[in-house]
């Protein structure tokens, strides 16, 4: 019950950021995100839903990343360890402690692919403001990998198309 009251919590404090961006003009673009030892920026227009961990029904015979089924809200969504996807190899499994501040990033439903995509922690809300240069992604980048910010504290942070990713057939072919 308290992790209920918590999460209501902390949404209705990003849904009055959220607010008091759009009225004082400042533009929320993302939302940032750590995952594994990466940090990521999710449009927040392709972003849906922010759920508690939750531990998924496992699916046998699948790739890696995909760590099963979960009910989210009455909803069964796949559930994709997101730094094993991006980074291609499995992080170490993640303590107790750690795992109570993961959330499940729904993907928005216009993008018509039932997803969560687990993180290990939420940022919170960030703009272009917030960074003092950005790079084009390589060459050889995946089609879902945008533009490589870096902060002021000279951090850097890789945009994540989640529209992109959720077309890519590797993302789609969750079977091994």
């Amino acid at each position: 019950m308290a992790n209920r009251d918590a999460l209501r919590a902390f949404q209705s404090r990003l849904a009055s950021r959220l607010q008091a961006a759009r009225s004082s003009g400042v533009s929320a673009s993302w939302l940032a995100v750590e995952a594994g030892e990466s940090k990521f920026l999710f449009p927040l227009g392709h972003a849906g839903e922010i759920f508690p961990w939750t531990p998924p029904q496992m699916v046998p015979y699948t790739q890696d990343w995909f760590l099963g089924v979960s009910n989210l809200r009455g909803g069964l969504y796949g559930v994709i360890e997101f730094a094993t996807f991006a980074v291609g190899r499995r992080a170490a499994p993640a303590t107790e402690t750690a795992r109570a501040q993961s959330r499940l990033v729904a993907l928005n439903e216009l993008l018509e692919v039932n997803c969560a995509l687990l993180i290990d922690r939420l940022v919170g809300l960030r703009g272009v403001e917030a960074f003092v240069s950005s790079q084009p992604p390589a060459d050889d980048a995946p089609a879902w990998m945008g533009a490589t910010y870096t902060d002021e504290n000279g951090e850097q942070w890789q945009e994540v198309n989640l529209q992109a990713l959720s077309q890519q057939p590797q993302f789609l072919n969750i079977g091994a």
